[in-house]
């Protein structure tokens, strides 16, 4: 397979320098066979960098996603600030996915209809826009919940609109054959923010407030506005005419009928519905490991567990641009995150059965029980014993020692192990849409991929809530990995074409 066609210009070829590589290139040809194995295999495959376009977007990247990050902690926390309520910070999901789900597929939409630059142009200069307007009502310290809401509105709509197109460009600024290695690199970078931006921005609140960390966004904005400025033009093929309702409907139609495409999207979500359980963590930490109600370290380190997993995933991606059995590799891929979850639910269950078997009162029990011994003890002795005797830790947990920590550890090495499945998935599913779907109508898929993405953890909300309700975390956490895995291959069993599905470099 060859970057482009034969008979359209490569739009990179007064930007790719004279050692990018080509599509065969004769250094690989010559250690083909000989270096089937080594070190350097193993680490991220770089070559996506030797373009100039992807390469300024992605150092863009570095800095644009903690700046995102900086606003995705400061949006919540300053809401909180002013309402003291948590369900006046749960309206950010029902404002931030609407406009995400509506204009995503919008958006998409529109890079099959016109120059992807111009649309890169305008919804990043609208994604500033809403960043210097999270700044000033800060900075004015206006201290108006719904303003801000509406604020975050008009920026996840701008998001929706942005990201197909920033997807649907790749095909055209780097070789079909690197798809897989520049979108690891990609989600290498996105997810190191999602860890270095939270840390970040969580210590900064305190000692800045909110308004220079919006101020820090805007301003790290500009370097994708300067990589998306230096793009060619970027016309799709074939394109549509109207991007409309008719438009979007077409894109779906287009998906139910290339199956492989279509079950990309089924697989994902069937990983993310009954696999994701992030919101359990808070009762995780709390009731498995005692942790502090209000958060601590165990629930800091339990959310950036599968981020850092993605990102030791994407540095050690080598081996994704090998791969040609790319339906196979997403579905053993998800049966690892299936299994990773599983093993996570297994770890909290036992957790729990130690902290009981040492005498820790359960976490309704906890509370009263702390309180209790916070009345009787005499000079703040109380901050240093948990109401079983237990010491507790700087944050106000638990300090975990004996089967405890060991099963903290499984549980945190199992979402990393989980994180970088989810990379692996990601890597190939995004490459099969770019390669298996026609350039007139990759916008559009895109946009259903945004949609899917977003969508996918939201519904797993719901479904874990309900769940532990009824059978506790631990349960939940691993029935859900279980039912990931007999999805998947239930799916498989239903459309063999998708895993097998392969690519010919």
């Amino acid at each position: 397979m060859t970057a482009l066609p034969p008979d359209e210009p490569d739009p990179l070829d007064d930007e790719r320098p004279d050692d990018a590589p080509s599509d065969d290139p004769p250094r690989e040809k010559r250690v083909r066979g000989l270096r089937r194995f080594s070190l350097r295999s193993l680490f991220a495959d770089t070559r996506p960098l030797q373009y100039g376009h992807f390469r300024r977007l992605w150092i863009a990247n570095i800095i644009t996603a903690i700046g995102a990050q900086l606003t995705v902690v400061a949006v919540p926390a300053q809401i909180y600030s002013i309402t003291e309520s948590s369900a006046m910070v749960g309206l950010t999901g029902v404002f931030g996915l609407v406009p995400l789900v509506i204009f995503g597929l919008w958006g998409g939409a529109m890079a099959d209809a016109m120059d992807r630059r111009k649309l890169l142009m305008l919804t990043t200069g609208g994604l500033i826009t809403t960043a210097a307007l999270f700044w000033l009502q800060a900075a004015l310290d206006l201290r108006n919940v719904w303003l801000l809401l509406a604020i975050f509105a008009l920026q996840q709509a701008f998001f929706g609109l942005n990201q197909p197109v920033r997807t649907a460009i790749l095909p055209k600024i780097v070789p079909m054959r690197l798809l897989p290695a520049a979108t690891s690199l990609t989600m290498t970078v996105v997810m190191a923010g999602a860890i270095v931006g939270p840390l970040v921005g969580g210590a900064l609140i305190p000692v800045m407030g909110f308004a220079w960390l919006y101020l820090a966004d805007t301003l790290f904005l500009f370097a994708t506005l300067y990589a998306v400025v230096r793009l060619p033009s970027l016309v799709p093929d074939n394109a549509i005419g109207s991007p409309g309702l008719r438009s979007v409907i077409d894109g779906f139609r287009y998906l139910g009928a290339h199956h492989v495409l279509l079950m990309s999207f089924v697989v994902d979500l069937i990983a993310m519905v009954f696999g994701m359980p992030r919101i359990l963590f808070p009762q995780i930490a709390h009731e498995g490991f005692g942790g502090p109600v209000e958060g601590g370290i165990v629930y800091a380190l339990l959310f950036a567990a599968i981020p850092a997993g993605t990102v030791l995933g994407g540095v050690f991606s080598g081996w994704v641009s090998r791969v040609r059995r790319q339906g196979l590799a997403v579905v053993n891929a998800i049966i690892v995150w299936g299994a990773a979850v599983v093993f996570f639910g297994l770890a909290v269950g036992l957790a729990q059965r130690a902290r009981e078997g040492a005498g820790v009162p359960g976490a309704g029990q906890a509370a009263a029980a702390e309180a209790a011994s916070g009345a009787a003890a005499p000079g703040g002795a109380a901050a240093a014993l948990g109401p079983a005797g237990q010491a507790l830790g700087p944050d106000g947990g638990e300090l975990l020692t004996g089967w405890v920590l060991v099963f903290l550890v499984l549980a945190l090495l199992m979402l990393v192990v989980g994180g970088a499945a989810d990379m692996a998935s990601a890597a190939f599913r995004t490459t099969m849409l770019q390669e298996a779907a026609s350039d007139e109508v990759r916008g559009r898929l895109q946009g259903v991929f945004i949609v899917v993405v977003a969508g996918g953890p939201r519904l797993a909300d719901i479904v874990h809530g309900w769940a532990a309700e009824g059978v506790g975390t631990a349960w939940a956490t691993s029935g859900g990995g279980l039912l990931v895995i007999v999805g998947v291959v239930i799916a498989c069993a239903l459309v063999p074409a998708f895993h097998r599905y392969r690519v010919e470099r």
